[in-house]
Protein backbone atom coordinates (compact mmCIF):
# COMPACT_ATOMS: atom_id res chain seq x y z
CA UNK A 1 0.00 0.00 0.00
CA UNK A 2 2.67 2.41 0.64
CA UNK A 3 5.67 3.25 -1.52
CA UNK A 4 8.84 1.26 0.33
CA UNK A 5 11.57 4.30 -1.12
CA UNK A 6 9.08 6.92 0.67
CA UNK A 7 8.72 5.02 3.84
CA UNK A 8 12.44 4.40 3.99
CA UNK A 9 13.46 8.19 3.56
CA UNK A 10 11.16 9.01 6.20
CA UNK A 11 12.40 6.70 8.87
CA UNK A 12 15.92 7.62 8.18
CA UNK A 13 15.10 11.12 8.52
CA UNK A 14 13.44 10.36 11.80
CA UNK A 15 10.04 9.99 11.06
CA UNK A 16 9.99 6.66 12.45
CA UNK A 17 7.55 6.05 15.78
CA UNK A 18 7.03 2.97 17.67
CA UNK A 19 2.93 2.87 17.75
CA UNK A 20 2.51 0.20 19.93
CA UNK A 21 3.48 -0.66 23.45
CA UNK A 22 4.79 -4.44 22.25
CA UNK A 23 6.81 -2.67 19.43
CA UNK A 24 8.38 -0.36 22.10
CA UNK A 25 9.39 -3.51 24.09
CA UNK A 26 10.70 -5.97 21.56
CA UNK A 27 12.57 -2.45 19.97
CA UNK A 28 14.84 -2.01 23.25
CA UNK A 29 15.40 -6.01 23.39
CA UNK A 30 16.02 -6.31 19.90
CA UNK A 31 17.86 -2.46 19.72
CA UNK A 32 18.97 -1.50 22.84
CA UNK A 33 15.63 0.92 22.14
CA UNK A 34 17.35 2.44 19.45
CA UNK A 35 15.12 3.93 16.42
CA UNK A 36 17.97 4.73 14.29
CA UNK A 37 19.16 1.08 14.05
CA UNK A 38 15.66 0.11 12.94
CA UNK A 39 15.47 2.56 10.38
CA UNK A 40 18.39 1.25 9.17
CA UNK A 41 16.72 -2.00 8.69
CA UNK A 42 14.01 -0.99 7.14
CA UNK A 43 16.71 0.72 5.02
CA UNK A 44 17.33 -2.01 3.91
CA UNK A 45 13.72 -3.86 2.82
CA UNK A 46 13.40 -4.62 -0.50
CA UNK A 47 10.06 -4.89 -2.35
CA UNK A 48 10.96 -8.57 -2.72
CA UNK A 49 10.67 -8.85 0.98
CA UNK A 50 6.82 -7.90 0.97
CA UNK A 51 4.42 -10.37 2.63
CA UNK A 52 1.39 -8.76 2.74
CA UNK A 53 -0.88 -6.10 3.84
CA UNK A 54 -3.11 -5.95 7.39
CA UNK A 55 -5.30 -4.22 9.58
CA UNK A 56 -3.49 -3.50 13.25
CA UNK A 57 -4.31 -1.79 15.89
CA UNK A 58 -2.29 -0.12 18.50
CA UNK A 59 -4.08 -1.43 21.61
CA UNK A 60 -5.59 1.74 21.97
CA UNK A 61 -9.06 1.43 20.08
CA UNK A 62 -6.85 2.86 16.96
CA UNK A 63 -6.28 0.71 13.62
CA UNK A 64 -3.89 1.55 10.78
CA UNK A 65 -3.64 -0.31 7.47
CA UNK A 66 0.20 -1.61 7.41
CA UNK A 67 2.31 -3.38 5.25
CA UNK A 68 4.21 -6.38 6.64
CA UNK A 69 7.62 -7.02 5.44
CA UNK A 70 10.01 -9.67 6.40
CA UNK A 71 13.70 -9.69 5.33
CA UNK A 72 16.73 -11.79 6.41
CA UNK A 73 20.63 -11.08 6.91
CA UNK A 74 23.56 -12.59 8.56
CA UNK A 75 24.62 -11.18 11.58
CA UNK A 76 27.44 -11.73 14.20
CA UNK A 77 25.66 -13.39 17.52
CA UNK A 78 27.57 -12.95 20.34
CA UNK A 79 26.45 -15.60 22.49
CA UNK A 80 26.81 -18.20 19.86
CA UNK A 81 30.35 -16.83 19.00
CA UNK A 82 29.81 -17.03 15.47
CA UNK A 83 27.34 -15.35 12.71
CA UNK A 84 23.59 -16.74 12.25
CA UNK A 85 20.97 -15.85 9.38
CA UNK A 86 18.17 -13.51 11.52
CA UNK A 87 14.74 -13.09 10.19
CA UNK A 88 12.95 -9.63 10.93
CA UNK A 89 9.39 -8.82 10.38
CA UNK A 90 8.36 -5.50 10.26
CA UNK A 91 4.86 -4.34 10.07
CA UNK A 92 4.41 -0.45 9.37
CA UNK A 93 1.83 2.18 8.16
CA UNK A 94 2.47 5.98 7.47
CA UNK A 95 0.49 8.42 9.33
CA UNK A 96 -2.65 10.73 8.35
CA UNK A 97 0.05 13.66 7.80
CA UNK A 98 2.06 11.35 6.09
CA UNK A 99 5.08 12.63 8.06
CA UNK A 100 5.93 9.97 10.19
CA UNK A 101 6.15 5.99 9.75
CA UNK A 102 4.17 4.52 12.58
CA UNK A 103 6.03 0.82 13.41
CA UNK A 104 3.52 -1.63 14.60
CA UNK A 105 5.71 -4.94 14.58
CA UNK A 106 9.54 -5.19 15.01
CA UNK A 107 10.00 -8.82 15.46
CA UNK A 108 11.88 -11.84 14.96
Amino acid sequence: MYDLARVQSLALAGGLNSWTDRCDKTIYELFGGDLDAVASLMSALQPSNYKDSEWCSNGRNAWAACDAYSIRRVEWIATSGKEMPIEYFLKFAVSKTGQLVLLVSCHL
